[in-house]
């Protein structure tokens, strides 16, 4: 039993002699791969250098490192080079934004003068270069306030010399009517046809003109003659029981005037070949109804200022004041 024992320890003994060679063996190992390796160096975020094993992070690893960080600066430094560059453009020169003609005739207009009623017609048949019959238009500022329903500018007037153009009348009536709308000069009379081409968006006419008892027929066109300012309305005189003292009043020269959202009327008042008497006549006539139509519940200066001008011509400032005093006396 002695010898089995002595046997036994002793084979534990050479196994645990075994273990210990390889375990020191592999510390030789490890520690000849560390003398024969070569230190590395690179540095830290804070700039001091850092040596580490070539099994750690070689050569190899940093110089890898770098090449990136050079690639993604070259980059970086492309997408700066490919943005858009900003493009210096010229600024125009006012005085070249209108045509020769027009800098011709603004060149005869003293523009810090206020010049008269009269002498501004003048001035504005003079500066008419267009080769067609060219617009005389006024416009007038006035002190009002648009958005006040009390304070509203809009009313109709009938300009002794016409307004030089040839309007199209179109009376819906009811059938018994047609002739006797087409007796007093309407171009175009109907009812269920005439509904039913203004409907389809054949607008042949430049005013329309009904009877009260056809307005519920016609608002079926509302969408249609709204936008385009045609919808016959009782304060402008298109909708009327007498059709053919209506179409006789629009064929006479008959407007309508109202201001804009800010305050201004803008009018034509007749054409550049008419006589000076006849503009001045329809201008006269013109201011005197804006000055009857003036709210009551307007304060201050009614009428602020006045231009004339005529079609693609430059504007002639009148003295407001003494246009509105001649009238009054």
């Amino acid at each position: 039993m002695a010898e089995s024992k002595n046997k036994e320890e002793i084979m534990i003994e050479d196994e645990t002699q075994a273990e210990l060679e390889e375990i020191e063996a592999a510390d030789e190992a490890v520690e000849t791969t560390d003398e024969n390796s070569e230190d590395v160096s690179e540095l830290d975020s804070d700039g001091n250098e850092v040596v580490a094993k070539a099994g750690k992070r070689s050569r190899k690893a940093i110089a890898e490192a770098a090449a990136e960080e050079a690639r993604q600066a070259a980059k970086e430094d492309r997408h700066e080079d490919d943005a858009p560059k900003v493009v210096q453009r010229s600024v125009p020169n006012p005085k070249n934004a209108h045509g020769k003609k027009y800098r011709a005739a603004l060149e005869t207009i003293d523009r810090t003068n206020l010049y008269s009623l009269e002498e501004g017609l003048d001035l504005a048949q003079s500066t008419s270069t267009t080769k067609f019959d060219g617009t005389i238009e006024l416009h007038i500022n006035l002190g009002v306030d648009p958005r006040q329903a009390d304070q509203m500018v809009r009313a109709t007037v009938i300009l002794p010399a016409g307004t030089g153009k040839s309007l199209r009348i179109a009376a819906f009536v009811a059938e018994s009517k047609v002739a006797e709308a087409k007796a007093a000069g309407a171009d175009v009379a109907g009812e269920a046809d005439l509904l039913k081409a203004i409907e389809a968006g054949k607008l042949d006419f430049d005013v329309l003109i009904a009877t009260p008892d056809m307005m519920a027929k016609l608002g079926k066109a509302a969408k249609v003659l709204g936008p385009r300012g045609l919808m016959p309305n009782p304060k402008s005189g298109t909708v009327t029981p007498d059709i053919a003292k209506a179409i006789a009043e629009a064929k006479a020269g008959k407007v309508e005037f109202r201001i804009d959202k800010s305050g201004i009327i803008h009018q034509a008042i007749g054409k550049a070949s008419f006589s000076k008497a006849d503009l001045r006549k329809n201008a006269d006539t013109l201011l005197s109804a804006i000055l009857k139509a003036k709210p009551a519940s307007t304060k201050g200066t009614y009428v602020k200022a006045i231009t004339v001008a005529s079609s693609m011509g430059p504007g002639i400032k009148l003295d407001a004041a003494a246009t509105i005093s001649t009238l009054s006396t």
